[in-house]
């Protein structure tokens, strides 16, 4: 047997299931309907770029401004054992490592880059990892840009330095930085290890403080402080700790409860712009729900417990559910942050296995089961 499959195996007897058959992994909070992926996986899309010794690390955040510019922000990279095996694939999950778990492999190196539609580098943008260096956690979380900034400035999300950082487009510059390092808190100007941030199409700008302090922040344009809605616990409209956010037509706010209590909670605007009052709860329960991406009727969200891309409609109906396999050479342990490119190419940062791969739909894949890329205001 080879080495590096001898490895995976071991790997799977300790951590993670085999595969088995579609109708065998309709457990946990997997429901229907569920069905085949309308994608197929480009396998080993993104090329490594690493010097000898060290593989990606955790790629928490994805952003695929165009077919062929798609920016990642890694959890630095991975310190490898020596030697590895002559067919190894560049990522470390392939070998045995959980670059979440094993956090004593991370190095703060790398943190950002961009490739083009091959997964080839364009960009490092080294320059910026002391935005990362000396986090006692996991770091990076997202990467959003606001949809109606013409400049398509960058918001990449530091959950441990409870930072967010405000960057050019081209990665040349870093513009302003809210929060203060390494000093969480709960009032209008510190966070407590925020998730996300969203944006409404009037200007204003939403903040998931999330872990810490269980709040959706609400700001205008120029970040200024007009109020806050959530609260801990487990009820409808509460959270124990948020994961991530997104907005929708018709003023609709959907924000993921990280313990998967509440599932998604959807909020609505109302005429005072710091006000949003709460709708209804969505999907409960889920695992641990990762990521979402809304579109002009129905989001997507990924969750665990399986690992699967879930379609509601805003209603909290289930359209479709596909499993997403844990096995290698092209398998996911977690799809932490998924993006959608506008041909329609999805893409997926895996923050345990440690890599992105490239998704393109079937030839005969149904328009309705595609992920579109995200809903903003024409």
């Amino acid at each position: 047997m080879p080495k590096i499959a001898y490895l995976y195996l071991c790997l799977l007897g300790s951590a993670i299931s085999i595969p088995l058959p579609l109708a065998a992994q309709e457990t946990g909070n997997a429901r229907g309907p569920i069905g085949e992926s309308p994608y197929e996986v480009v396998s080993g899309w993104l090329d490594p770029f690493q010097e000898d010794g060290f593989a990606f690390g955790g790629n928490s955040a994805i952003w695929a401004e165009t077919p062929d510019r798609i920016l990642i922000n890694q959890r630095g990279e991975t310190v490898l054992p020596y030697p590895v095996p002559e067919d190894f694939p560049g990522f470390a999950g392939a070998i045995g490592i959980n670059v979440l778990r094993e956090a004593n492999r991370r190095t703060w190196q790398n943190c950002l880059f961009e490739v083009n539609a091959d997964g080839e580098m364009i960009k490092v943008w080294d320059h910026l990892d002391y935005l990362c260096e000396g986090a006692d956690g996991p770091g990076p979380e997202r990467i959003r840009v606001n949809p109606y900034d013409p400049e398509r400035k960058l918001w990449v999300v530091n959950q441990t330095h409870h930072e967010i950082h405000v960057i050019s487009n081209d990665g040349s510059e870093l513009i302003a930085t809210y929060g203060e390092r390494g000093v969480p808190g709960d009032d209008a100007t510190h966070y407590g290890s925020p998730q996300d941030v969203a944006f409404m199409p009037d200007g204003r700008i939403l903040v998931a403080d999330g872990l810490l302090n269980n709040r959706v922040i609400v700001y205008d344009s120029e970040m200024n402080y007009l109020g806050e809605f959530g609260s801990k616990g487990d009820g409808p409209g509460q959270f124990n700790t948020i994961h991530s956010l997104a907005v929708g037509p018709e003023g609709r706010v959907f924000v993921t409860d990280r313990s998967g209590t509440n599932g998604v909670n959807l909020f609505r605007a109302t005429e005072d712009p710091a006000v949003f009052e709460f709708e209804r709860s969505i999907g409960a329960p889920l695992t641990l729900p990762l990521d979402i991406i809304v579109n002009e009727d129905d989001f997507w969200i990924t969750d665990l417990g399986p690992l699967r891309f879930v379609n509601f409609d805003f209603f909290g109906n289930i359209k479709y559910t596909w499993l997403v396999p844990a096995g290698l050479p092209d398998g996911y342990l977690e799809v932490h942050s998924f993006t959608v490119d506008p041909d329609g190419n999805l893409y997926g940062g895996d923050n345990q296995y440690g890599r992105t791969q490239k998704f393109i739909p079937k030839s005969d894949a149904d328009p309705e089961l595609l992920i579109e890329p995200p809903w903003f205001a024409q």
